[in-house]
């Protein structure tokens, strides 16, 4: 690797596993400092142990993003562990698939709270810095239904398409500080979460079939190849770019029909 984010002080969310693990170790393969931030605090500590014996600077905290205080104590304890946090990587997310008529308001505001206040509560708790610091980048990970409906998936695009306008409006607001704000936008990645979708069904071969079977070349993404974008995001390569979303999902979402 190259040291591309050698002194960057990158905060994640989402970090013990999925894209969020894959982001984590190519940017830790590319000389950052890592502040790690999940749920399962188990599989936390064991790939930050990880990431550690490979030579990285890692601090890491069991946090919901749901919880702006828990949130600004572990900003906090990243500046004493590995320095003041000048890039944030929003990671963490849930699916919350239904019917429109068939959600529960418990289930619009768990989509709402994760997906969106969270990415929002993250962003707040480290901008201060960012901006004292004389700017940054905040990399927020959208998805393909940012823009596009799938049925019965509903509200998660109504949260992603939310997302995508809180990208674009803090980009513009913080541009004139020093502060870029991106989104990316994969489409599916095969993760646990997409293999539970897949079990989800009565023949899952089947299922997971059909699923490539929608991508122009046949696969989907590997969430090491959502991982490559994000170094490139989150880098100084992209000086220019800001209040934009980069898709990365095969051409999935361009062609009209499968």
């Amino acid at each position: 690797m190259t040291d591309r984010l050698n002194g960057k002080r990158i905060m994640i969310t989402g970090a013990a596993q999925g894209i969020g693990l894959a982001i984590a170790q190519a940017c830790a393969n590319e000389g950052a400092s890592l502040f790690l931030i999940d749920l399962d605090a188990g599989l936390l500590e064991t790939e930050a142990k990880a990431l550690q014996a490979g030579g990285a600077a890692i601090g890491y905290t069991v946090a919901s993003i749901t919880d702006i205080t828990a949130i600004s104590a572990a900003v906090e304890r990243a500046a004493t562990e590995i320095g003041p946090i000048n890039a944030m990587i929003n990671n963490a997310g849930v699916n919350v698939f239904h019917e429109p008529l068939e959600t529960s308001d418990e289930e619009w505001q768990r989509c709402f709270d994760i997906n969106l206040k969270g990415a929002w509560n993250c962003t707040k708790a480290v901008l201060p810095g960012i901006i004292a610091q004389g700017g940054g980048a905040i990399l927020n990970i959208a998805s393909t239904h940012a823009f596009t409906i799938i049925p019965k998936t509903f509200p998660y695009p109504l949260a992603k398409h939310a997302l995508l306008g809180m990208t674009r409006s803090l980009g513009l607001e913080y541009a004139g500080k020093g502060v870029r704000v991106n989104a990316l936008a994969p489409g599916y990645v095969s993760t646990q979460k997409v293999i539970d979708y897949w079990n989800s069904f009565p023949d899952p071969e089947a299922a997971r079939a059909e699923t490539m079977k929608l991508h122009p070349g046949g696969r989907i993404a590997t969430p090491e190849e959502i991982a490559l974008a994000a170094v490139f995001m989150i880098s100084d390569e992209c000086p220019f770019m800001n209040a934009t979303c980069l898709k990365i999902d095969g051409g999935l979402s361009v062609q009209q029909h499968p």
